[in-house]
Formats: C-alpha cells, structure tokens, sequence
C-alpha cells in the first residue's frame, strides 16, 4: 500500500491489485472528539451508491477500516466552483436526503468546551508558535462557544454527509464526486445546506464569498425535490461548531508535542490550528453579511423607457 498524505483526521493509502486500486482508510480511533459509527456509515454508504449518488463504491469495513474502490478525478481548490456544480451539488443533498435508510443513532449535544483561557496558557507555556494570536482571541472563542450552545436550530433533522467541503469532492469531467463519508449521522438541514453552501461559494478567507454560487446550491436543493428550512444563524452554526472543535482538537495534540501514530501529521495540526485561530474569529464576526446570503436575490428592475428603433442600415452594408 501507498500512503496519501494530507488527510485532517484519518490516514489513507492506496491499494493496488489484481483486482483494481483501492483507497484504504485508517480510521483514527486514539483521540477523536466521538465514536465512529462505521458499520451504520457503511449500511448508508451502499444505500446512497445503490441509488446513484456519484461516490466511490463502498468495498469493506471493519471497526478501524474502510475500503472503497480508487476514483481518479481533479481535486476541488479551495474557491468558488460553477454556477453548475454547485447546483448539482443541491442536487445530490435532495437525494441523499430522500434515502430511506434506518438510522437509531440519537445525537447527543455535549456542552461545547470553555477551557480557552486554560489551552492559550498552556500554549504560551510550551512555547507554540501560534500562542500570542490565540491569547488575543480568547474572549472571541468563549463568545463563538457561546453561540454554538445557545443558537436555536429550526429542524427538520436529516440523515446526510455532514462534511462536504472541497477536500472531500472530485470533480470528473466537471461533474462531482463526493468523498469522505465516516461522519455520516444525523443532522439539522439548515446547517448542512449553510455549510455546504458557503464552502462552495467562497476561497481559503471570507472575502470572496460569491452569493450566486451560494444560492445555486439552494436553487439545486430545491430543483431536486428539496424544501429549504427558514432562514437565520442557524445555517452557519454547525461549521462554526464543527471548526471550533477540530480547532481545539489539533491543539490538544500540539500540546501533546509528539507525533502520533494515528491521525494528521503533527505539522498539519499546527497548520490548522493557525487557519482556526486566524479564521474562526473572522467568520464569526461576519454572521449578518452570511444571513444577508439567504435573501432570495431581488428581481431585475424592468427599464420604462420606450423602445429604440434599429437604425435601417445603409445598402452598401
């Protein structure tokens, strides 16, 4: 096997045999922030393939593992993709949601951590590089922990992906594949479609954010037979919660200061603390401009003006 670096949370290779390439995954099952849940994953995964959600197919699983056939295509950067694509994209959530699929798992709302004070000590303690940015937005993290834990979330719950973001999309001939599915569960239907939304719709920051790609993925969702829920914060507080805690994730395992046998290198750890530090806080303050997103755009205005006339073009033309 061929190990593919880069992953956030998991360890991949590729698997090359007589019977085709394989992507293996190496579930991460020393620190993670919840239990993976990978034989009902898995039972989704083959329901969602069987009705042509365009994903690799599902192979095997076992309680650390998981297998799919290898899937060439163009990975998705990090910024605005086409007005087609992102439809196809709310295409493809409507389907999945519509998947009749038993799902018993109830997901419990733990309290979102307040140790922010305590982690920016221990950071300037042990020296990590990122120590002074994360004391300057402690208070900023308390108030984002806040938010999480007291923002009202309007329903329905759909059974989705919960994570697709472009590092867990290809594109094939233009078209998407999407990737990554171990975080599958149970989830309210404005945050899945918030965060699907902007992360399609914008680059690496929040200054680029392009809303006609935004509400093209709303325009799919609801082309394919989707109904979209009501507007409100609602919509961008699973990846403020979701960041928030990979963030803390990646410094526990910082501060820990070795590198571990499983999960993200400790290099790419420090990478995302830096982009969580620097980032949260920004998308945080930029919650009004994000809700603006939802207002449906405003009809062209019709010109009163009378028409003009084509001139009567000479002869010789």
């Amino acid at each position: 096997m061929i190990r593919i670096y880069g992953g956030f949370g998991n360890r991949m290779y590729r698997l090359d045999t007589d019977q085709g390439s394989f992507a293996v995954k190496e579930l991460n099952l020393v620190d993670r922030r919840w239990t993976y849940r990978v034989e009902d994953v898995f039972r989704f995964e083959r329901a969602a393939f069987a009705a042509g959600i365009p994903m690799p197919e599902p192979i095997s699983v076992s309680h650390d593992t998981l297998v799919h056939r290898w899937v060439e295509g163009e990975k998705v950067p990090e910024a605005p993709v086409s007005a087609a694509y992102a439809c196809e994209i709310g295409e493809i959530l409507a389907r999945i949601h519509a998947l009749d699929v038993a799902w018993t798992q109830v997901p419990i709302e733990e309290p979102t951590s307040r140790d922010w004070p305590e982690l920016a000590a221990r950071a300037s303690a042990t020296g990590q590089p990122w120590a002074d940015e994360l004391a300057s937005h402690v208070e900023t993290f308390l108030a984002i922990a806040h938010f999480v834990d007291t923002c009202e979330r309007p329903g329905p719950v759909v059974l989705t992906h919960r994570d697709i973001q472009p590092w867990n999309l290809l594109a094939r001939e233009g078209r998407p594949v999407v990737l990554d599915w171990e975080l599958s569960g149970l989830l309210d239907l404005s945050g899945e479609l918030g965060s699907t939304a902007l992360s399609l719709a914008k680059g690496p920051g929040f200054d680029g954010i392009e809303p006609a790609i935004f509400r093209s993925v709303l325009d799919g969702y609801t082309a394919g037979g989707g109904a979209l829920p009501p507007s409100g914060p609602s919509w961008f507080v699973f990846m403020i919660g979701g960041w928030l805690g990979f963030t803390r994730w990646n410094i526990l395992r910082c501060l820990a200061g070795v590198e571990a046998s499983t999960g993200p290198e400790l290099a790419l750890s420090h990478e995302s603390v830096r982009n969580g530090v620097r980032g949260l806080p920004d998308l945080f303050g930029r919650l009004p401009e994000l809700q603006a997103l939802l207002r449906p755009a405003p009809p062209r205005r019709r010109s009163t003006r009378a028409p003009v006339p084509p001139r009567r073009r000479p002869r010789w033309w």
